[in-house]
């Protein structure tokens, strides 16, 4: 049975026709994945679903009593009162119970009748027995839980909801609709204002959710993993699809490539009928048959269905970058902050040429300002950022697109990047970037946010050197751009830095994690898919220190004596194995920082032209080098699980 239903919709802006008869449902426990160009229609589609927005034509059908709940991509007023407040008054029907207890704890008061009193009194009874129902579901633990895994801390809580800045807002919006449980969900971009690991956590919460679910994203793991239909806004209409976001992919193809033969057998047929009606028409033996054959010609160019026009998706390809050193970045006791305030402090790192780095962490920790560090934008307080030999950098910030000149067309503004480009190699890399024809010629005054960010891009990948470094570079792109570029980087041979909090993209390119989190960057060997699991085990840890706060206390003296010595016991357990785990960490860097001088002198002296000319010697070090090498990826890997061990025990 359909919980919703959009029939038969139509929708137009002046002469752009949106939806054209558009029809969709939503059964219960649906997966549906709203997909399409961005400008297509998907976010008023949810607009129309949520009843924010009339159609021209067309109607919407509730069931009966059915709630929904509506994540819009922006959120303005959010009220006031603290965050846990705004988040709890998004108990369902809660204000409707406590309204009527009121009104019948004074009609109580008034009446005089003892049959009117006991009436009331089981009203009020089975009230208070469904409010306690009501919290009992939607209790404080789980707004907190909802709250954490979003990115907030326990200090934020008491804070006023609207002092938050709008990242922060989205996710509190985020948070009463998860804590409200509505019939359907509708998720407009849920993941735009989240880093990786609140998305993370919202992919593991929407895991075991119950509740139909719509949503836009223009993450293609994020798809994958929570739609099970689609309904896809092509050019010739609303489409649906059984399967995740590849499953659509591979449908669409299929579908494309059937009807593209059927149109080439249908052009075939009707060349050869035009070819005998032509041949046979002025005689008269052969008149009937190429009056038949006319007919047919026209029933076939009745029934002709053209090739739906194919949406333009980025393709951009990569030439060999020039080669660097081995070492293309170090950060040297490195220490920033802001307005007296230290956001880093005595940062080391290292990037080695042809990492693919994902700086990943909790939105305000300074992961653009570590991007931007070591882009030049900005000075460190202390220490030094240095760059290998041969080392040619490209940046794509955000921000970058507000600084194009907006007198300038698409074609001058890129083709101002590299001027040696020929302009029809210009105009290729504009189209690359789904400029194409006039658009090229469209001033960048009037183009939208998102154009003006594709635009900048295209900028730094007409010249991209041979180190990357890109800030969200996916923000403004449908899922199949998002998905184009992130093919498109794989073949990319430099080095590649980047924040961003898309899945699909962060996975498939990343080979080693930083995270950066309370003013120090941790460093992790290997793709994001080891860091999430990392991640799931912090998350489990989180909710059992989260857990049930309404669970029962001992009430006689003797068990709170009793409980109160246990749970002394278990905290000086607890800060037994931290010391200990913290003190074989120190043991484990301090070892890792004896290797690696080592190994740095055993190099120094392989590079010695006089170690070149005694053969025993260069053997006996490069033995050494080896086994220092191994040494020192045992200690890492060891130095790592020793990291994670204390943080879950931090977390818990």
């Amino acid at each position: 049975m359909a919980l919703l239903i959009a029939d038969d919709l139509h929708l137009a802006y002046g002469a752009r026709s949106i939806f054209d008869g558009a029809s969709v449902s939503v059964e219960r426990r649906d997966r549906l994945g709203i997909v399409g160009a961005n400008g297509s229609g998907k976010s008023t589609l949810l607009k129309i679903l949520a009843g924010g927005l009339d159609p021209d034509a067309g109607r919407i059908v509730r069931s009966k009593g059915l709630r929904v709940g509506y994540l819009a991509q922006e959120h303005g007023d959010v009220g006031d009162g603290s965050l846990l407040e705004y988040v709890l008054a998004r108990t369902p029907g809660r204000d409707e119970l406590d309204l009527r207890v009121e009104e019948i704890e004074t009609e109580l008061a008034e009446a005089t009748e003892t049959s009117e009193q006991m009436a009331l009194a089981e009203e009020l009874a089975d009230l208070v027995e469904r409010v306690g129902a009501l919290d009992k579901d939607f209790a404080p633990h789980r707004a907190k839980r909802i709250l954490v895994g979003l990115g907030f801390t326990e200090r934020d809580f008491d804070r006023r909801v609207d002092e938050l800045s709008g990242g922060w807002r989205m996710r509190a919006a985020l948070a009463g609709l998860l804590f409200e449980k509505p019939d359907v969900m509708l998720l407009d971009e849920p993941t735009n204002h989240l880093d990786v690991p609140s998305v993370h956590w919202l992919t593991r919460f929407l895991d075991g959710v119950k509740q139909a679910i719509v949503l836009t994203c223009h993450d293609k793991e994020f798809l994958n993993r929570h739609v099970t239909r689609v309904a896809s806004l092509e050019l010739e209409g609303l489409r649906l699809f059984r399967g995740n976001y590849d499953d659509y992919l591979e449908q669409r193809e299929i579908d494309l490539a059937m009807l593209e033969r059927r149109i080439e057998k249908d052009d075939q047929r009707k060349k050869e009928l035009e070819a005998f009606v032509t041949r046979f028409k002025a005689k008269a033996s052969k008149a009937r048959q190429a009056q038949s054959k006319a007919k047919l010609i026209e029933k076939i160019e009745a029934q002709r269905v053209d090739l739906p026009e194919l949406r333009r998706a980025m393709s951009i390809s990569f030439e060999p970058t020039a080669r660097t050193g081995g070492d293309v970045i170090r950060v040297d006791d490195l220490s920033f902050g802001y307005d007296d305030k230290p956001l880093f402090e005595g940062l080391d790192l290292l990037v080695r040429a042809r990492e693919r780095i994902a700086i990943v962490g909790p939105n305000g920790a300074g992961k653009t300002t570590l991007l931007k560090l070591i882009a030049g934008e900005l000075k460190p307080d202390r220490g030094a950022i240095t760059f290998g030999s041969g080392v040619e950098q490209s940046y794509f910030a955000q921000h970058h697109s507000d600084t194009l000149d907006t007198n300038h067309s698409v074609l001058d503004a890129v083709w101002a990047m590299a001027p040696d480009l020929g302009q029809s190699a210009a105009r290729s890399l504009c189209g690359a970037f789904l400029f194409s024809g006039d658009d090229v010629d469209k001033s960048i005054g009037v183009l939208s946010g998102g154009e003006r960010a594709r635009v900048a891009l295209a900028r730094m990948l007409a010249r991209p050197g041979n180190l990357l470094l890109l800030d969200e570079p996916t923000n403004h792109l449908d899922t199949e751009s998002a998905d184009k570029l992130t093919t498109s980087l794989d073949s990319y041979d430099g080095t590649l830095m980047f924040v961003s909090h898309n899945l699909d993209f962060a996975r498939r390119l990343s080979t080693v994690v930083w995270d950066v989190s309370k003013g120090a960057v941790r460093t992790y060997p290997g793709s994001l898919a080891d860091y999430l699991e990392h991640l799931s085990e912090q998350e489990d840890a989180l909710d059992a220190a989260l857990g049930d706060d309404a669970a029962a206390t001992p009430t006689d003296k003797a068990s709170r004596i009793a409980a109160r010595k246990e749970k002394k016991a278990q905290e000086a357990e607890a800060r037994k194995t931290l010391a200990a785990l913290t003190r074989n960490i120190s043991a484990a860097e301090a070892k890792i920082a004896a290797l690696e001088a080592e190994k740095a002198d055993v190099e120094r002296t392989l590079a010695d032209p006089a170690t070149l000319e005694d053969h025993a010697a260069l053997a006996r070090l490069g033995a050494r080098l080896a086994a220092l090498q191994n040494e020192l990826d045992a200690k890492m890997d060891e130095w790592t699980e020793l990291e994670a061990a204390r943080e879950a025990h931090e977390a818990s």
